[in-house]
């Protein structure tokens, strides 16, 4: 890029739009966090419109060099926040910040307001493609509800300048992307390692009392929903001896994995410590064994948690679900293990490989770590997406 196109592009105001933004956890909503100041750094003036996580919850713009901007919601209907005054913060926001391009973070209802909003048109949009809305096979409400969300998500798609999707294997097999190969690129997620601060000594032992005195150490971080395959990480816990597992997070299954690990009498080998501070959920990840994510269905997406497994230097033991990015971020025998979704033993067959086998464990960590460094840091992931901005917004002058 030459002087002069650095230049318009540090002027360039960028207004994201997405569904949460931190403290509210979740995998787009830390990514977005860490994107925003790494943008920040490199001259990009962004900033965000999301959801409140409750209906009183207020704005806060002076909190960091980047404003962040929140709609007041209302709960939620089949994971959608419910919040009426959003297109009127939207239209509100375009006319103040007077931003030149809206980067939309999808999948989010919400998003959809822009196609009705006349200032929202007269610029150039990007689409940040998370994940496709799913027919779940687990959950069959979904598969009513993107009867009715495809229309719209098309029409968002089609008036889009770039489609941002997050690995090679999503872009590929996402049917709702099909039509707009053209104009789509692939720029993984990110995260900055700075935020994951290593832990103290106090941490460390509250980690280690957590673990108990067992020899091997699983870890799992995510919602207690659907498609994350609890269920079947449970159930592989039966043929691990001397070994716990620590499923961190919060969610509507959590009363029916509470009945299965009792009735399978793993309560002192299976904890569900809940929804943990990031602080201890570091010391969690710098102190755990392995890091396992065993979910069902390509409604995970990516898996942002993974690199933070991976900025610890932890081996993985991962879901290889087809058309998903799991098995993209995780490379086979390299930083981790690949295994069936859904599939008991071949998941209890992992996870005993990685437990008797130390030096294959470290190999894997050590692996895992240069693969962060080298794909994953936000800064470097930055600079593709302020690529992406030049590229749209060159175009458009050229047309004016």
């Amino acid at each position: 890029m030459n002087d002069a196109a650095c230049q318009s592009v540090q002027k360039t105001k960028i207004l994201h739009i997405g569904k949460f933004f931190p403290p509210v956890a979740g995998g787009i909503e830390y990514f977005l966090g860490d994107l925003l100041p790494a943008l920040h750094k490199i001259d990009v003036n962004a900033a965000t419109l999301v959801h409140a996580h409750a209906a009183d919850e207020t704005d806060d713009p002076q909190q960091h060099p980047w404003a962040v901007w929140r709609a007041p919601c209302y709960g939620n209907l089949l994971y959608t926040p419910i919040s009426p005054s959003f297109p009127v913060r939207l239209s509100r926001i375009i006319r103040d910040f007077k931003p030149d391009l809206l980067h939309f973070h999808v999948p989010n209802v919400s998003a959809f307001w822009a196609l009705t909003l006349p200032a929202a048109k007269r610029i150039p949009w990007v689409i940040h493609w998370h994940a496709d809305v799913v027919a779940s096979r687990i959950d069959r409400r979904m598969q009513l509800a993107y009867r009715f969300y495809r229309p719209f998500e098309q029409m968002l798609l089609s008036r889009s300048s770039t489609v941002i999707a997050t690995s090679p294997p999503y872009l590929q097999t996402s049917s709702a992307l099909e039509p707009w190969q053209d104009k789509s690129r692939v720029i993984p997620l990110g995260l900055d390692p700075a935020r994951l601060e290593d832990p103290d000594d106090n941490l460390i032992s509250w980690a280690d009392r957590m673990w108990g005195d067992t020899k091997f150490r699983i870890l799992t971080v995510g919602r207690l929903t659907y498609y994350k395959g609890h269920e079947v990480l449970i159930k592989a816990m039966q043929k691990l001896e001397d070994s716990r597992l620590l499923i961190i997070g919060e969610g509507e299954k959590r009363a029916g994995l509470e009945k299965q690990i009792s009735s399978l009498g793993l309560a002192d080998s299976v904890l569900l410590p809940g929804s943990q501070p990031e602080k201890k959920l570091n010391a969690l990840l710098a102190t755990c064994d392995c890091f396992c994510l065993p979910s069902v269905e390509r409604t995970e997406a990516f898996g942002l948690v993974l690199l933070e497994a991976m900025r610890f230097g932890k081996p993985l033991v991962v879901s290889d679900i087809p058309g998903s990015g799991t098995g993209w971020v995780v490379r086979h025998e390299e930083n981790g293990l690949l295994v069936r979704p859904g599939d008991t033993a071949d998941l209890a067959l992992a996870l005993s490989e990685v437990k008797n086998n130390p030096e294959k464990r470290n190999q894997m960590s050590r692996t895992g770590l240069e693969r962060f460094r080298e794909n994953f840091h936000i800064d470097s992931v930055a600079a593709r997406v302020k690529d992406v901005y030049y590229s749209v917004l060159s175009k458009e002058n050229g047309m004016k």
